[in-house]
C-alpha cells in the first residue's frame, strides 16, 4: 500500500508531499525548510530515496537540494530546466523505483512554466496519484505569466494541451495532487477546494470544460498582479538556494532600532494589528506574523533592505523568521522581543492610530468630515465594488506612490483588514493621520455607504 503526507504551507499557498510505501519514499517539491519533512519521513519510518521537482518555482525558495544532499536522494529535476549544480535531469516518460511496486513516472505538462514536470505514482503499474505541480490544480491551472511576458499566450495554449494529456492519460480516480492553488498567486484563479480527481476536473475545469480559444482569452484576462520578490525566486532556485539558517537574529535595544530606521532600514513589528494601532515605534511598519507575512512583506521591501524583527515572544520571532526564509529572506539584521516600551528611549513615546469599521466610516461622512478613502486592494478586486468617491493605490503600489494619496485624514480599507492595516502603518510612517478600517469589505454596503456595482461578465 502507498501513502501521500502533505505537508503544508498555508503562508504561501503551497504543499509539497511525501509520498511512497513501508520503506522507502519520495519528496515531490519541498520547501525550503527541509526539516518538517525529515521529521514526517522519521514518523512514518521512511528513507526518502528521491526527491523530485516539478519545475523552478517562481513563488518560493526550493529545500530540494539540500534535502537531497542530506538524505542522499536522487534530486529529480527536468531536465529542459537551466540550473548550476548537478542533478539527475528528467524527461518525459522516466520513471524512478520508489519502494516494491511503487514507482514514480515523469510526464511533461508545459504551461506554468516551459520545463514542467508532473510526476505519476504508480502502483503494480497503475496510476493513483498525479503530482501536477503548477499545471492542472484544484478548480483552474497555474498561471502562464511568470517566466517570460512573450512567452505567456504560447504557454497559455501549452497548459490547456497538458492538462488535456493529463485527463487523457489517467483514469477519473486518480487523485489530483497541485504544488499551488491553496492562496498561491501561482493560481490563476481561487482554488475550489482542497481534494480533487482527475473525473471530478474534468466535469468543472475551465481547461477541461471549455474551447481552448474561450479558455486562453479567460486566462489571459483574468491574470491579477505577480508579487516583486518572484523575480528572484527562479534564478534563486536555478543557482542552488544555500542551506537555511534559523539561528536567532543579533538582538537589538532601543537605540539600535533608532539607529537602523535613521539608516533606512526596515523595521517591521510582527504583533498584531490591534496591539500594533494602540502602540508602536514610529517609523516601524506593521506585518502581522499570523498573516501572510512573507508574500507581503518580500513583496514591499526594498530587495535586499535589511530588516529588524519586532515581536511579542521568541516564539513569534522564530515563527516569522521560518516563513521568510521560504521566500529568501535570509537573516534578519537584528530582532527584539517584548513590550515595545522598552523599543523606544528617552522622551521618545509610541506612536499610535485609530482603527474603525465601515459604519464609522459611513457616520463620520455623514456628519460631514469629508474624510480620504483609500482603497488598498488589487486592480481585480475593485473592479467587482468600490466605494464611491476613494481613492485607489493596490498596496504593493503605496510605498512608491505615498504622496499621491489626497491630504487630510486617510481611512484606508482592504477586503478584510489585515492589508488596510500594513498600509495604515506605511501611512503612519510618513507621518500621515490615518484611520485603519479592520472590517470584511461587504459590510461597506451594510453600514450605508455607496458601493459602485460590480462589472459586468465578460
Amino acid at each position: 500500500m502507498f501513502f501521500v503526507d502533505t505537508v503544508e504551507t498555508p503562508g504561501l499557498g503551497n504543499r509539497s508531499y511525501l509520498t511512497g510505501g513501508p520503506r522507502s519514499a519520495v519528496v515531490v517539491d519541498p520547501p525550503r525548510d527541509i526539516d518538517r519533512v525529515i521529521a514526517a519521513a522519521a514518523v512514518r519510518g521512511v528513507r526518502i530515496v528521491a526527491v523530485a521537482e516539478t519545475h523552478l518555482h517562481n513563488d518560493y525558495v526550493t529545500g530540494g537540494q539540500e534535502l537531497a544532499r542530506i538524505t542522499g536522494a536522487a534530486y529529480l529535476v527536468p531536465a529542459a530546466a537551466a540550473v548550476s549544480f548537478a542533478r539527475t535531469a528528467v524527461a518525459d516518460g522516466d520513471t524512478a523505483q520508489v519502494d516494491a511496486g511503487l514507482a514514480l513516472r515523469a510526464l511533461a505538462t508545459p504551461g506554468h512554466t516551459p520545463h514542467h514536470m508532473a510526476y505519476v505514482l504508480e502502483e503494480d503499474g497503475r496510476a493513483v496519484a498525479a503530482f501536477t505541480g503548477g499545471s492542472l490544480l484544484i478548480g483552474g491551472v497555474g498561471r502562464p505569466d511568470l517566466v517570460e511576458p512573450r512567452l505567456t499566450g504560447t504557454l497559455a495554449r501549452a497548459q490547456y494541451a497538458s492538462v488535456h494529456r493529463l485527463a487523457a492519460e489517467l483514469d477519473d480516480a486518480v487523485e489530483v495532487l497541485p504544488t499551488h492553488g491553496f492562496g498561491s498567486f501561482c493560481s490563476s484563479s481561487r482554488a475550489e477546494g482542497t481534494s480533487s480527481t482527475i473525473g471530478t476536473e474534468r466535469g468543472r475545469n475551465a481547461a477541461l470544460v471549455q474551447d481552448v480559444d474561450v479558455f486562453v482569452d479567460g486566462l489571459l484576462a483574468g491574470l491579477d498582479d505577480v508579487p516583486a520578490y518572484y523575480a528572484h525566486m527562479g534564478p534563486t532556485n536555478a543557482a542552488g538556494p544555500s542551506p537555511v539558517d534559523l539561528t536567532a537574529p543579533a538582538p537589538a535595544d532601543a537605540e539600535d532600532i533608532a539607529r537602523r530606521l535613521a539608516a533606512g532600514e526596515w523595521v517591521v513589528d510582527l504583533r498584531s494589528r490591534v496591539a500594533f494601532a494602540q502602540g508602536h515605534v514610529a517609523g516601524s511598519f506593521n506585518f502581522e506574523g499570523s498573516g501572510q507575512l512573507a508574500t507581503y512583506l518580500a513583496w514591499l521591501i526594498p530587495w535586499g533592505r535589511p530588516v529588524t524583527l519586532l515581536a511579542g515572544t521568541a516564539d513569534e520571532l522564530a515563527r516569522a523568521q521560518r516563513e521568510l526564509v521560504r521566500v529568501g529572506v535570509d537573516r534578519p539584521a537584528a530582532a527584539a522581543t517584548g513590550d515595545p516600551v522598552s523599543w523606544v528611549s528617552g522622551p521618545e513615546e509610541l506612536r499610535s492610530f485609530r482603527r474603525a469599521g465601515f459604519a464609522d466610516l459611513a457616520s463620520a461622512r455623514q456628519r460631514g468630515e469629508d474624510p480620504v478613502v483609500l482603497d488598498v486592494r488589487r486592480t481585480a478586486e475593485r473592479a467587482d465594488g468600490a466605494i464611491a468617491g476613494s481613492a485607489h493605490i493596490p498596496l504593493h503600489e503605496l510605498p512608491g506612490r505615498l504622496d499621491e494619496v489626497p491630504p487630510g485624514v486617510v481611512w484606508v480599507h482592504c477586503a478584510g483588514g489585515m492589508r488596510a492595516a500594513i498600509a495604515a502603518s506605511l501611512l503612519d510612517a510618513a507621518d500621515r493621520a490615518v484611520v485603519a478600517v479592520d472590517d470584511g469589505f461587504t459590510a461597506a454596503a451594510t453600514a450605508g455607504l455607496t458601493v459602485t456595482a460590480p462589472r459586468s461578465p465578460a
